[in-house]
């Protein structure tokens, strides 16, 4: 009964890509800030005030369990839709491709910004993968899910928090502004739901809905054309120097193509990476990474990444510019070469750690499903240098 009703609901998500371009600029203008922050309210008003303070963590006696729970589940998915030597990952699956970049911390920011990387002028070379979610590489008009962003920045100096890669930073965002599942206790219900090839259900089941979240998630989802035309939030808190929580983005500032061919009629399964191909044959693409600075720990919370962290209560302040160059990224060296890359945000400087349960539930998992992925593919760990051309 689950799976006829299940394939129904994701018949529609897919006939709703097909209109989206047409209507959704106009009415996101409208109502999409307005209902984002409503149904970010309700979410406020039923979660309990008894929270960490600013910066802090409060470990729950059920992560490990949770965690466990996520690392088998995403596993056995793998083995059930890749067979060895085809391993992708099990989040942010379908590569569209994978470029380098340079990240240039501004001139001139405020004391209490610069820690860390953003700690003196300069830049760092970059290999920036752009992505949608997975578990699935499918025909793009067919993935409902958002796009993501993951930066891995080279020739960082100082200690990391991880030691299997000595002189990298990682980030990575999503198109959405709140994260898919709240805690990592929710997100082990989410994993054993997608294992099933049942998703949607996550969010549906009467027993354990989370029809909030689907609404957020939903405001912020729409049909993707360029990934270098999206903007891509972090959704949960890292450190910005000692007592200093952030969250971060990526803001585009270079006007790029978001034509996507043969619309309402099906287009071309890659047409996101034909986009992206065609945008950065013309000429080079610019981010604004921006933070924004925890001021409340109920509002803008660490253990809770279904809420919004508003900008009217903190504005997004402008911290670094990402300098995608003209370029070519399709040659299937430089595909295999992102495959063996793991993106990981405890590839880090302390000044950076990352905060919250799921951050903290990240540590163990991306790193076993990359060396789950790098098995199954007889393949290894590579820790780039930024040098590599294809």
């Amino acid at each position: 009964m689950l799976t006829p009703l299940h394939r129904l609901l994701e018949a529609g998500l897919h006939a709703e890509r097909r209109i989206d371009p047409f209507v959704r600029p106009a009415l996101d203008k409208v109502l999409r800030w307005p209902l984002t922050r409503f149904f970010n309210w309700t979410i406020n008003l039923t979660r309990s005030r008894d929270v960490p303070p600013l910066a802090m963590e409060r470990i729950w006696p059920d992560e490990e369990q949770s965690l466990d729970t996520m690392v088998a589940e995403m596993q056995r998915q793998l083995d059930i839709d890749f067979t060895p030597g085809n391993y992708e990952r099990a989040g942010n699956t379908k590569t569209h491709g994978l470029v380098h970049g340079e990240l240039t911390v501004l001139p001139n920011l405020p004391e209490h910004l610069r820690c860390g990387i953003f700690a003196a002028e300069r830049s760092y070379p970059a290999w920036v993968r752009f992505s949608n979610p997975g578990p699935h590489v499918e025909p793009d008009i067919d993935d409902v899910g958002f796009g993501s962003i993951g930066i891995k920045l080279m020739d960082v100096p100082g200690p990391k928090l991880m030691d299997d890669e000595r002189h990298t930073q990682d980030f990575t965002a999503v198109t959405t502004i709140t994260f898919v599942t709240p805690t990592s206790r929710e997100n082990a219900f989410l994993q054993y739901w997608s294992r099933r090839h049942l998703p949607i259900w996550y969010f549906l089941n009467p027993k354990r809905t989370h029809i909030r979240d689907f609404l957020m998630q939903a405001l912020w989802n729409r049909t993707l054309a360029n990934p270098l035309a999206n903007e891509y939030f972090s959704c949960v808190p890292y450190l910005l120097g000692p007592g200093q929580a952030m969250q971060y983005s990526f803001h585009p500032l270079t006007p790029v193509s978001t034509h996507i061919p043969r619309l309402p009629l099906r287009p071309p399964d890659n047409y996101i990476r034909d986009n992206l191909a065609e945008s950065l044959r013309a000429g080079e693409a610019r981010f604004e990474m921006r933070v924004i600075l925890q001021n409340d720990p109920f509002l803008m919370p660490i253990e809770q990444n279904g809420v919004l962290w508003d900008p009217r209560r903190s504005p997004r302040i402008p911290v670094a510019t990402l300098t995608i160059p003209k370029q070519e990224f399709q040659s299937p060296e430089q595909f295999a070469f992102a495959r063996r890359l793991t993106i990981n945000p405890w590839h880090c400087l302390a000044d950076h750690r990352p905060l919250g349960n799921q951050n903290r539930a990240r540590k163990r998992m991306y790193y076993e499903m990359s060396r789950y992925r790098h098995a199954r593919n007889g393949e290894t760990h590579v820790e780039p240098t930024g040098a590599e051309r294809f």
